[in-house]
């Protein structure tokens, strides 16, 4: 490779190295700038860019564009800049080229032998080769490089333009234009301070030779000019570049308006239609594909809200059948009751086997009773006018009481009740007669499903709610089976023959009074391990349920509680043992 053309070379390097640096400067103070942004407002940016779809389209859009335009910008000012240098170089070249030749043919045609005249000669010819009011200033250095064997009176000192001086010249281009054994022109960029202010410039060296003396003769062109036009260039374009990027953005904004819009809109229309305004419609505008989508959107929530009004006429149908159905039966019920009443007390007078049919029709009648009180329930809590009479109760009382009640239906199943409670009292706004239905529902289901073992029951509370669990070591159920326990008429193994009646509608009763409580009721249960039932209710009025106090899985033979140890004492079958219990003693229970 030539001597110009590593020049070239290593000219390209430096100014990729010099945009790479910028790139980094650029790089490093936007991120400055990120860092110093308030937390809020990254915040709110972030939450920015996660709902809006066109916020993020625009976003990178213009983060796209000004990658696009920066890259597309500095290939073109290298270009520009590239095709300035390479026409001034040019230019230069052939200007120092004639002049060259010219002071050549005057140092050679010279027909002087003093020394006065040859300086005469030197400084008229020099003189010519500057050029100040030019587009490409010029001037000259030359520099002598005597033979120290001729006289000294047959060359002339070394001499440049006003303010320049050997010092302007590169050290590179001397050796080279020193080193050069033929009339070789060499060139290099150099940097000239002109009026305090560093130009660019262009150094082109030759050699010539004058009564046998060789001189080495430099030519500085100030390209300054071009410098001011490629800067001028550079502004435009950047100011075409981020004016195309406003461009572009507006665009894409105005675009992506046209499309975000409608979908926005049905998104909130169809929020509204969830929230039951089902006369919400989309605007139909035109007929291209938005007009198409909101055309079938309107139709499909038509078609929607004429289903959900049928099927709640429907349910209301159904509400008022099964209301009316059920008030009608109370009072022939209340005949065939009494009338069953008198049979089953007088069944003692009757044969064998009309006994058995007296004692069949008052169980089955009570059954009926049952299940006739339990559907009117239900269709209270369907038409929505079941309220709740809240007041403070003593919630360890009420599980008491359900004991107490529940004590022969234990005795006949052969299962002891154990109530372990942190609390001797605990205190929860609460409908007694809902909760005391609850429980009482629990425990019958955790007595018939227990096979005779032992039933236990939990309380504990904590700062924001009351938990009660109640477990049986029984039969136990699947998680399937523990995620439809609530169904209504629902029953993991209808061939089962129940001890204690029921309608089949208990526990969806007792999830209903319990969501009027803003409780929860759940369910856990494992074949052959049993099952747990447990109740979560906020100790007061529009409290909150962070957590339950009862765990809901157990851990080994027993339920613990979920914060600690749990201190028991230990309920019989329908006695409360407050001092000395009558299985082991008071103490922590595992």
């Amino acid at each position: 490779m030539d001597h110009p053309s590593r020049r070239r070379v290593r000219r390209f390097a430096r100014r990729v190295w010099i945009a790479l640096a910028r790139l980094r400067r650029a790089v490093t103070r936007v991120l400055g700038w990120i860092l110093r942004i308030p937390g809020s407002v990254r915040l709110a940016f972030t939450r920015r860019w996660r709902r809006s779809l066109q916020f993020r389209t625009v976003l990178i859009t213009l983060v796209l564009a000004c990658v696009s335009i920066l890259g597309v910008g500095v290939y073109l000012s290298n270009q520009i800049a590239n095709s300035l240098f390479q026409e001034r170089l040019t230019q230069s070249e052939q200007q120092t080229r004639q002049s060259v030749n010219q002071v050549q043919e005057t140092f050679d045609g010279a027909q002087v032998t003093d020394q006065q005249g040859v300086l005469k000669l030197v400084n008229d010819t020099l003189a010519t080769l500057e050029a100040r009011d030019s587009g490409t200033p010029r001037q000259y250095v030359f520099l002598a490089v005597p033979n120290q064997d001729q006289p000294r009176n047959r060359w002339v000192d070394s001499r440049a333009s006003y303010l320049r001086t050997e010092n302007d010249i590169p050290q590179s281009l001397r050796q080279a234009v020193e080193s050069s054994q033929q009339p070789t022109q060499f060139w290099e960029s150099v940097p000239l301070r002109v009026d305090n202010t560093v130009h660019p410039a262009i150094a082109v060296g030759n050699k010539v030779s004058f009564g046998g003396t060789v001189y080495e003769l430099y030519l500085l062109y100030d390209i300054q000019s071009a410098q001011e036009t490629l800067d001028e260039m550079q502004s435009v374009l950047w100011f075409g570049g981020v004016f195309l990027i406003l461009l572009i953005g507006a665009i894409v904004w105005i675009v992506t308006r046209s499309v975000v819009s409608p979908v926005s809109h049905a998104a909130a229309v169809s929020e509204k239609l969830a929230a039951g305004q089902l006369e919400e419609r989309m605007a139909v505008e035109g007929e291209d594909e938005v007009a198409r989508l909101a055309k079938s959107f309107n139709h499909m929530a038509a078609s929607l809200q004429e289903q959900i009004t049928q099927l709640a006429t429907l349910s209301q149908m159904q509400q008022r059948f099964v209301s009316d159905v059920s008030h009608e039966l109370r009072t022939p019920l209340t005949t065939v009751r009494m009338a069953a009443e008198v049979l089953h007390d007088a069944r003692d007078q009757f044969d064998p086997i009309n006994k058995r049919s007296a004692e069949l029709l008052y169980n089955q009648v009570e059954r009926f009773q049952a299940l006739l009180n339990d559907l009117l329930e239900i269709s209270r809590f369907d038409a929505g006018v079941a309220r709740l009479d809240l007041e403070p109760q003593d919630i360890v009382s009420v599980v008491r009481n359900v004991i107490d009640t529940a004590a022969p239906i234990a005795a006949s199943c052969g299962s002891e009740v154990r109530l372990y409670s942190r609390s001797a009292s605990i205190v929860v706004d609460m409908d007694a007669r809902r909760i005391e239905r609850v429980l009482r529902n629990l425990l019958l289901n955790a007595l018939e499903h227990g096979e005779g073992n032992p039933v236990e029951i939990f309380v504990a509370a904590n700062a924001d709610a009351v938990g009660v669990a109640v477990r049986d070591h029984g039969i136990g159920m699947s998680p399937s089976e523990a995620a439809r326990v609530f169904d209504r008429f629902w029953r993991a193994d209808p061939a089962r023959a129940r001890k204690t009646g029921g309608s089949g509608l208990g526990l969806s009763i007792a999830t209903e009074d319990v969501k009027l409580h803003s409780g929860w009721l759940q369910a856990w249960g494992r074949r052959g391990e049993g099952s747990v039932f447990r109740l979560t209710l906020p100790l007061h009025t529009g409290g909150s349920i962070a957590g339950s106090p009862v765990a809901l899985e157990p851990n080994g033979a027993a339920l613990p509680l979920a914060h600690g140890g749990t201190r028991g004492i230990v309920v019989g079958t329908s006695t409360l043992l407050n001092a000395t219990p009558a299985r082991g003693v008071e103490g922590e229970r595992p």
